[in-house]
């Protein structure tokens, strides 16, 4: 795990315009040579460089990782519940943090950049319960995921849903590989507790474990 101190901030570096983002906080990691971009709820990225690796933490969310291997364009989501309340495109559903408008942003965005819907490989991950309530809000996350893929018919290459652990995901979009990392119990709390906070971040702008390499 690279150490804050490690880093360094580079708003120089800001993606480029043709391709598109809501958020993506992006860190240089010397160590590695590549920018660390953060995925956060109710955002999604979308990047052909390949010294660009995405990354989230996810509790309850899930993360949606789409790219074409032929064009190596690709990019991630993540979403805190399946669908909005209006049910439509207009007011609240208009956020990314429904797994409804997440999906369907990051996909036609990567068809604007010149993917084709055939060639797209999805791979998706999170949708934990990983805290103790009686709101399985996880496993609606990741049920709706696993819908909206069959439905649209697309290609699903790797799934790591539920469970009771938070997950750290690193995505390389050019490549499609995806280090998983199962965090510890001990830090559901404040996984739980940072997607509440960005929930409300959002509604206020709006009127240590394994390894597991998907390649």
């Amino acid at each position: 795990m690279i150490g804050t101190a490690a880093l360094r901030r580079a708003d120089a570096g800001a993606p480029k315009a043709d391709l598109a983002a809501v958020g993506g906080k992006r860190i240089y990691d010397p160590i590695s040579g590549t920018w660390m971009v953060k995925v956060f709820p109710g955002e999604f990225y979308v990047t052909s460089k390949a010294d660009e690796t995405l990354v989230t933490v996810l509790g309850s969310c899930v993360a949606a990782c789409i790219r074409d291997p032929r064009r190596g364009i690709g990019g991630m989501n993540h979403f805190m519940l399946p669908q909005g309340r209006s049910g439509g495109w207009g007011n609240d559903a208009q956020s990314a943090r429904f797994g409804n408008f997440a999906m369907e942003k990051l996909i036609n965005e990567l068809l604007k950049a010149g993917c084709t819907r055939d060639s797209l490989e999805v791979k998706i991950f999170g949708g934990g319960n990983v805290t103790d309530s009686n709101m399985a809000i996880g496993t609606e996350n990741a049920e709706f995921a696993l819908r909206y893929i069959e439905a649209e018919g697309l290609k699903c290459l790797a799934q790591d849903l539920g469970g009771r652990f938070p997950r750290r995901i690193h995505y390389s979009a050019q490549t499609g590989k995806v280090v998983r990392r199962l965090l510890g119990r001990e830090m559901s709390g404040a996984v739980a507790q940072e997607e509440m906070e960005h929930a409300k971040k959002i509604s206020a702008r709006m009127p240590a474990g394994e390894i597991d390499l998907f390649d």
